[in-house]
């Protein structure tokens, strides 16, 4: 059982200044229209616009097919009840609204808007509500207390034809059922026998115990407590819906209701649960301690009195995360594509069992990826897939709108379910899990790693997430006092424990002065202009101090051009033995990911150059897991048309033919038809034509400026670029990079360091 590891802590300057950077919030309306001629203003708006009115007007569903309708779900909150800090009003529950928002549109490409009711009367809010219902596909209801949650999303429910949803009962009730499927599953227990303990009487605890009921538990086999003990039959001051869980029981006590439990499910408040009550349990008893941050009993609690339980928590560094994340975007997803009128039980549970057989499955590679490369496997510790397993998008959403179909709540049909899948997972952006899967690998032998222009503000905000997600020990070349103020603009306290190396340090200055003559004395260089380069210049203090086996790998640049880092890089560290030394972009787009190079070098490569370049770029894709497939791009496409400028591309596909290397690849080509599957019909002899993954460039300018322009007005999703062939772990950050950009390319050096023999 993993030990509790510290939550993240962050300042609240931090917060503040990641909402206010750029645009205030976290989401924007963008046109899926283009919008640049006077022609396309007329059909967007006047006069263009009156057409789809009309046929809207005549008949309402149109609304599906000439609006955003399908695809926008609302998410509402009055702030009554905002994460656990309570009533704070509704204007304050906005950045968590736009969290929600944000999360429906990584997760599941669902556009969505957030809406703060300023009222608490829950008949006001049906009101508000049901007026503008019309607008969305779907509602998620958000941060609304008990018992008001309820009867709102029972009344909109009766006056509304769309999927209403209160996530904090219902996403709860999904994963949990989930889990609780695949737990008795393993500890080999029957639903329709087992008796269940829940802990608490919210709106998450009550969605939870209806759902389990649905799914073939016996209403008199749960027990059901709140903060004054159990829900009984005859006990005063209960409201309506505390009463629908009262049973018949002599018991009073949560000590009492645990004895001879088979399940506890806590949705309550931390350390309620004592090691006693777990002794009472029954044999192989199933304990989901959910409670956030901290959980009712701590799993290594557990541990030391039952060797036989299955235990879950809602916390990310346990086993068994219970987290509506895996649930609500793409239950959302699967009832908005069959203009679902409602999410029925019967949504529900499909949703809850695909994601218990999902955690049966074998797990593929990139799975495996995401979990640092143990191969997760069915049982006790593994009974909920991962949040970021690319799976769920094409697995849920498919569950869920069958449900909704054999329910009769689809007002359209998805005939094919197999081409429905596939149409899910191209909506996957790759980029997180590739991330995920490198970042889980760094954690299992964490790196010292360098980041060089450690006063620098991203430099320094990369460091400290470096750190604090485990991936290493941070290392910043700087004035101790200059990165003491910094600290401090950016709302830490200024001894905040972070470890800081400079030339002060006479000891490890003499070291790599040493190491650094030795290599460059043949070149010219007397002792002296060592000393005064190691004093200086913190790249050739930080190769020194990863040659000298005092630190794994180093990212720098950000604050100087990208050219001039390499050139004093080259001074102090070799190329890899046979490669060249080139900057290769990774680009993610609708759920595709290319590698692109040379985006950061030389100018115009010779023939042989390209050939090197490609062979180092098919190493490092299958590092990263990938197929790799060749294509040499050009303005022209098989010779057509034939062009002076081309004539080293095509000389490096010859070279490359006589050398029979174990990849695909060809060209020359343009890229749509190296990307563009339509062209395969045009030039059927080509594996690549339509499937490459790796784009290998016929000049640095047009690497840079394609690169730049995907990222900049093209959407893409940018990695990079990273230094490849170099002797060293070291990697360059663009000018003026992001934190999170430095951090990426952090995790990628330390990833390196372990993975790619630095010796030959």
């Amino acid at each position: 059982m993993p030990k509790k590891t510290e939550i993240d802590h962050y300042s609240d300057k931090e917060a503040l200044d990641f909402h206010i950077k750029g645009k205030s919030g976290k989401i924007e309306i963008n046109s899926s229209k283009p919008l640049t001629t006077k022609r396309d203003l007329s059909l967007a708006y006047s006069p263009g616009v009156a057409a789809p009115v009309k046929e809207i007007a005549a008949n309402p569903e149109a609304a599906y097919d000439y609006t955003s309708k399908g695809n926008l779900v609302a998410v509402i909150s009055n702030g009554s009840a905002i994460l656990g800090l309570g009533n704070l009003g509704a204007l304050a529950s906005k950045p968590v609204m736009e969290g929600k928002s944000v999360l429906f549109k990584r997760f599941a490409d669902i556009d969505s808007i957030d809406i703060e009711i300023n009222n608490n009367n829950p008949q006001s809010v049906i009101e508000t509500i049901k007026n503008i219902g019309g607008t969305f596909g779907g509602i998620n209801l958000e941060d609304i207390a008990a018992p008001d949650c309820f009867i709102i999303e029972q009344k909109l429910k009766e006056v509304l034809d769309i999927p209403i949803f209160h996530d904090d009962q219902h996403g709860t009730a999904i994963i949990t059922t989930a889990a609780l499927i695949n737990a008795l599953d393993i500890s080999k227990k029957k639903i329709s026998e087992v008796k269940i303990v829940v802990n608490g009487a919210g709106a998450s605890a009550q969605a939870c115990a209806n759902l389990f009921k649905s799914s073939g538990v016996k209403n008199e086999n749960i027990i059901m407590c709140d903060s004054k003990g159990v829900i009984y039959n005859g006990r005063k001051n209960l409201d309506q819906f505390k009463s629908a869980h009262a049973i018949d029981t002599k018991k009073r006590t949560l000590d009492e209701a645990m004895q001879n439990a088979d399940v506890f499910l806590g949705l309550s408040a931390k350390d309620v649960v004592s090691k006693n009550m777990i002794k009472s349990m029954a044999k192989n008893p199933i304990i989901f301690a959910c409670a956030n941050p901290d959980p009712e009993i701590k799993p290594e609690l557990i541990e030391e009195v039952r060797s036989d339980a299955i235990v879950a928590t809602g916390r990310s560094d346990y086993p068994n995360q219970v987290n509506n994340l895996i649930g609500f975007p793409y239950i959302f997803r699967g009832a908005l594509d069959v203009r679902a009128k409602e999410i029925n039980e019967e949504m529900k549970i499909a949703a809850a069992n695909s994601i218990a057989l999902l955690a049966r499955e074998n797990v593929p590679d990139e799975v495996v990826s995401a979990y640092g490369g143990d191969r997760p496997r069915y049982g006790k510790d593994y009974i909920i897939p991962s949040t970021f397993d690319p799976r769920l998008i094409s697995v849920i959403p498919a569950a869920v709108a069958e449900a909704a179909m054999k329910s009769g709540v689809a007002r359209k049909e998805i005939k094919d379910l197999e081409i429905y899948k596939d149409q899910l997972t191209n909506r996957l952006d790759p980029t997180m899990s590739l991330m995920q899967g490198i970042n889980a690998k760094v954690r299992k032998n964490p790196k010292r790693v360098i980041f060089a222009e450690g006063e620098d503000e991203n430099m320094l905000k990369a460091a400290i997430e470096f750190g604090r997600n485990k991936l290493g020990t941070p290392i910043l070349i700087g004035a101790e006092k200059r990165i003491k103020e910094q600290l401090k603009n950016i709302g830490l306290d200024e001894n905040y424990k972070i470890e800081i190396v400079n030339s002060t340090d006479k000891e490890k200055r003499e070291k790599y002065v040493k190491h650094l003559y030795k290599k460059l004395q043949r070149e010219g260089q007397l002792e002296r202009d060592v000393d005064r380069l190691v004093r200086n210049e913190r790249i050739a203090w930080g190769a020194s101090m990863i040659a000298c086996n005092d630190a794994d790998a180093m990212v720098t640049g950000n604050i100087r051009h990208y050219a001039a880092s390499i050139e004093k890089l080259k001074k102090v560290t070799e190329p890899r033995p046979g490669e060249e030394i080139f900057g290769m972009t990774m680009i993610t787009l609708n759920g595709k990911t290319i590698l692109v190079a040379d985006t950061n070098v030389q100018d115009f490569p010779s023939p042989e150059r390209l050939v090197k370049v490609s062979k180092s770029c098919v190493r490092v894709a299958r590092l990263f897991g990938f197929d790799p497939r060749v294509a040499f791009l050009s303005h022209s496409t098989f010779g057509k048309p034939i062009s002076k400028n081309t004539k080293h591309v095509r000389d490096a596909i010859e070279l490359l033919k006589k050398e029979k290397v174990d990849f695909d690849f060809d060209g020359e080509m343009q890229p749509d038809v190296a990307l563009n599957p339509t062209y395969q019909e045009i030039y059927p002899f080509s594996k690549i034509v339509g499937n490459a993954n790796i784009l290998i460039m016929p000049a640095l300018h047009s690497a840079a400026i394609s690169t730049k322009l995907m990222k900049v007005f093209g959407g893409g999703k940018l990695i990079g670029p990273l230094l490849i062939g170099l002797g060293s772990p070291i990697e360059v950050a663009p000018l003026r990079a992001s934190t999170s950009e430095i951090l990426n390319l952090a995790s990628i050096a330390a990833y390196s360091s372990d993975v790619i023999d630095y010796s030959n």
